[in-house]
């Protein structure tokens, strides 16, 4: 038993070694992931390194070829709208409960504004363009998570959650082709807006505006 629980805490390590290599930029879409470098690089035996990968391949972080290896998937723009319009469906309902049920208070506008200033920080740092937008991504996702956690409706944030991983790769994605670091920032502060004025269409606007990007950018 002993054995087992090992083998599947070193998998998991990987698959958040694997995720966070590609969210740094370390893998980029279409890079080759050698088993043999991962598991040299985590000094662990290459069998958690395979049960990772399955891991991932389900996920649909990865997609190994026969005889070719593990590469990381290439988000097409179909699949970017994918996850967007999963994720923008599902936070309008979000926003209806927060609302109708009077969810948010003061303090809570007040750690999202913080956030939002974060984030402004790290967009106007001396810091890479590669980094800021990394770090802006974390911020901008920890603003959101804190906005469905505060619905109650763990249903709704179960789904979210289980495209997370997808949700920040669509993002930086994104944002690497957009290139609009400052507007992807500033856009959250019309969220903030519209949630304390309690309207619910002005909400989704502002969601839609700060994410679907793309059909401004004749990304189509």
């Amino acid at each position: 038993m002993d054995y087992f629980k090992t083998r599947e805490n070193l998998s998991s390590i990987v698959v958040n070694y694997i995720k966070e290599s590609i969210l740094s930029g370390y893998y980029k879409a279409g890079d080759h992931i050698l088993e043999t470098e991962v598991a040299l690089k985590l000094n662990i035996s290459r069998a958690p390194v395979r049960e990772a990968i399955r891991e991932l391949e389900s996920d649909g972080i990865v997609i190994t070829k026969p005889r070719k290896g593990t590469f990381v998937t290439a988000y097409s723009i179909d699949d970017i709208k994918e996850v967007f319009d999963i994720r923008l469906l599902l936070e309008n309902n979000i926003y209806k409960i927060l609302i109708y049920e009077d969810k948010l208070k003061e303090k809570d506008f007040m750690h999202l504004e913080h956030l939002v200033k974060d984030m402004e920080s790290i967009a106007t740092s001396g810091m890479s363009e590669e980094e800021k937008t990394l770090q802006v991504n974390i911020k901008d996702m920890a603003f959101h998570k804190f906005i469905w956690n505060k619905s109650g409706s763990l249903r709704r944030v179960k789904i979210l959650e289980g495209i997370f991983f997808q949700l920040r790769m669509a993002m930086l994605y994104d944002m690497d082709e957009t290139g609009n670091l400052i507007k992807s920032v500033t856009d959250h502060y019309e969220i903030i807006k519209a949630l304390r004025s309690k309207d619910i269409d002005a909400c989704k606007k502002a969601l839609r505006r700060h994410i679907i990007t793309y059909e401004n950018e004749d990304l189509k």
